[in-house]
């Protein structure tokens, strides 16, 4: 993989190159660009089929200051000609970027929606539906089909371009919200959160990637950190629309309307996403690692899901599951011609400490927003929307930090305090999450969330930053999913975990506090049939409650502080100041 011969740009193109330049005195600015990452990806076999390293490094060191300055001298000249000043990008291209930006921006909001927008309806859709004992399935389905979906965007994405996946995946979200809307059982809504995922999976990657491909890395951690604030609006916003959709149209309205909203980021993506540029060759497809990634990610779910309630955690099945999800995809993808996530990945220490960290920090984060509503619900007495509204200071957290920490990065270079920081700031949320009580006043709550939030929003789209600038453009795509795969395989995890360990720890608090009472009924356990109770036994469920959810809080630190541990271990590399698209077939605006 070669650089761009700047010395050949047509004047457009060298105005666009000079558009990216940013001035040398910051701390880690650099002139690298992905031409020079590829080549520095492929360098141990570079070295050793040229035999002379430092002369090429300090000829091509020559080769691109001249390069620069012919760039600039092309660049000012079409400014002249053109009457649009050298420094700035021509308002087409900056009208077409805020455009795709937005619909990639719409795209990632329902997509985030999904995840949560149900968190405050479970207790009345399983009064409706019925099928308690499924309900943690309603969002571990969601993140299953996506989890399993996201690596296979990321790779057909880099091989054969983003803008028709995009359009493909939307279509997939509609018709699985669809399906959800008009189910008429617990069984029919799962299903529709499935479709949901196979869909969704594809948009938060794609989305992610295709910021990859017309911002350099050095100015990507704004349009990050602006992604970043989506994901926090959007999480505030699922629990509370999901509180305001039953109380006022009934839930089934949760999921009609995502529909009109990627209806729209399927028209932005359609008009001012370019096609993409093909290949000559046509690439292999890695069937077989589809499938195994499936295999892979569903036996570790349900090991998960059912470790404690099916099966005793230390049993065969549980066992078998696990050695599945570890063995049968690392055994296809190391012989694949185009593995779905490929196995040189792991040799970067970078991405190896990201990709855990990640993994990490989503797993105690989507444990927390999947059962939070509920427990406020069930234990504080709080309508639908007034649980949705105590997420708010979580993601006031996340909103702060997500936004502040890309525009540091974008102005400063420097990052790696960031990922550090945000191990610590998490735990210590964690910590006081899991001192709550009954009594718990609501600020003080709120003043935990807020804690984990800031948190959270500290090293939530650095991650994704850091390791888009370790790999050459080409392979961007197949990097950005394969962290964000392990990072649902976290979020999976969480949600599951939590979920077979609260319903375990409810089931037996239930049976010891109430043992005159035969196979209690998980179904009927709702805000409004726990409300309706008398005082005696209402507090004995609320307590259940409380004691069956907020201890697992504290299971998620040590997890955390070996996260504090390997972010210590990060390299902070310069950011790359360019993009470049040689032998890439991405799209443009």
């Amino acid at each position: 993989m070669e650089g761009i011969d700047r010395t050949a740009l047509a004047p457009a193109d060298a105005a666009r190159v000079h558009e990216s330049d940013e001035p040398e005195t910051t701390p880690l600015t650099s002139t690298v660009d992905d031409a020079e990452r590829a080549a520095a990806f492929d360098a141990p076999s570079t070295a050793a089929r040229s035999g002379h390293v430092s002369a090429s490094t300090t000829s091509d060191a020559a080769r691109d200051a001249a390069a620069r300055t012919r760039a600039r001298e092309l660049a000012a000249a079409s400014a002249r000609q053109g009457g649009v000043p050298a420094s700035e990008p021509k308002p087409e291209h900056s009208r077409g970027v805020a455009a795709v930006f937005a619909g990639l921006l719409l795209a990632m909001f329902v997509s985030t929606l999904s995840e949560t927008v149900t968190a405050t309806a479970l207790p009345t859709i399983v009064g409706d539906l019925g099928g308690v004992d499924h309900m943690q399935w309603v969002t571990t389905a969601y993140i299953l089909a996506s989890t399993v979906m996201m690596p296979i965007y990321g790779k057909l994405g880099d091989l054969f371009g983003r803008k028709y996946l995009f359009i493909i995946a939307l279509s997939i979200f509609i018709v699985g919200s669809a399906t959800c809307g008009l189910a008429p059982s617990m069984d029919g809504l799962i299903a529709g959160r499935a479709v949901e995922g196979l869909g969704g999976g594809g948009l938060i990657i794609l989305a992610q990637a295709t910021i990859a491909d017309i911002i350099p890395p050095r100015q990507r951690g704004k349009y990050m950190g602006l992604m970043g604030s989506v994901f926090a609006v959007s999480t505030v916003v699922g629990p509370l629309l999901g509180g305001w959709f039953v109380q006022v149209t009934g839930w089934r309205w949760l999921f009609a309307f995502n529909i009109p909203l990627a209806l729209l980021a399927i028209a932005a993506v359609a008009f001012f996403l370019t096609k993409p540029v093909r290949r000559d060759d046509r690439p292999p497809i890695d069937i077989g690692g589809m499938m195994a990634m499936a295999v892979s990610v569903s036996s570790l779910v349900l090991a998960t899901a059912w470790g404690g309630t099916l099966f005793p955690w230390i049993s065969p099945q549980i066992f078998a599951l696990f050695f599945v999800a570890a063995v049968a995809f690392v055994l296809v993808e190391r012989k694949a011609k185009e593995p779905i996530i490929p196995m040189l990945l792991f040799k970067n220490r970078n991405f190896v400490v990201c990709t855990v960290t990640g993994m990490f920090i989503m797993l105690g984060m989507m444990g927390t927003i999947s059962y939070l509503p509920t427990y406020f619900q069930i234990v504080e007495g709080l309508a639908p929307e007034q649980a949705g509204l105590m997420t708010v200071p979580m993601m006031a957290g996340v909103l702060i930090t997500a936004v502040g920490t890309g525009f540091l990065a974008t102005k400063t270079g420097r990052y790696k305090w960031m990922p550090i920081a945000s191990c610590a700031v998490t735990a210590v949320g964690f910590v006081l999450l899991s001192q709550l009580t009954v009594g718990t006043p609501l600020v003080v709550t709120g003043v935990f969330l807020f804690v984990l939030g800031f948190g959270i929003g500290l090293g939530q789209q650095i991650l994704v930053l850091i390791v888009q600038n370790e790999f050459p453009h080409a392979i961007v795509g197949t990097a950005t999913a394969a962290n964000n795969f392990f990072r649902q395989i976290g979020s999976t995890l969480g949600a599951s975990l939590v979920g077979a360990l609260f319903t375990s720890r409810l089931t037996a608090d239930l049976a010891a506090k109430l043992p005159h009472v035969d196979n209690i009924n998980m179904n009927r356990i709702t805000p409004d049939f726990v409300q309706h109770l008398d005082s005696g036994t209402r507090a004995i469920i609320t307590s259940a409650y409380s004691d069956a959810l907020v201890p697992i809080f504290l299971y998620v630190v040590p997890l955390l502080v070996v996260g504090f541990v390997l972010m210590l271990t990060l390299k902070e590399h310069p950011l790359a100041t360019k993009v470049n698209h040689t032998g890439h077939p991405g799209d443009t605006v």
